[in-house]
């Protein structure tokens, strides 16, 4: 279901509630979309509408899960400030900083596809 709840998203342009707004059932032949609730803001989609988002459904699992490996490498938040305030002590508020160099460390080995 989790191929066709990501080409749900970019046919909405977002992620919508999946408890109330889209509910999708799997009856052992297949995941459908056993009821869609919000038509008021687009038409339920055809399975051939949802076929041709295939692509770009297996792009946005992607890089969601890029997303996820990056914010577990790029550590706390607070530690990140800590070094963002010593690199601008330090004169290096710029791509020469500590913090810049880790960020952009986890990012090369971790690209989203575009």
């Amino acid at each position: 279901m989790s191929t066709l709840s990501k080409k749900i998203q970019v046919y909405l342009n977002r992620k919508p509630n999946f408890d109330k707004e889209v509910l999708l059932q799997d009856d052992g032949s297949g995941p459908y979309i056993k009821e869609w609730n919000i038509s008021s803001e687009k038409a339920k989609p055809t399975d051939s509408q949802l076929d041709a988002l295939t692509s770009e459904a297996t792009k946005l699992g992607k890089n969601n899960s890029i997303r996820a490996t990056r914010k577990t490498a790029y550590g706390d938040i607070g530690d990140q400030l800590d070094l963002l305030y010593k690199d601008m002590l330090a004169g290096k508020g710029d791509s020469t900083g500590e913090w810049f160099k880790k960020i952009k460390a986890v990012k090369d080995a971790n690209p989203k596809e575009e």
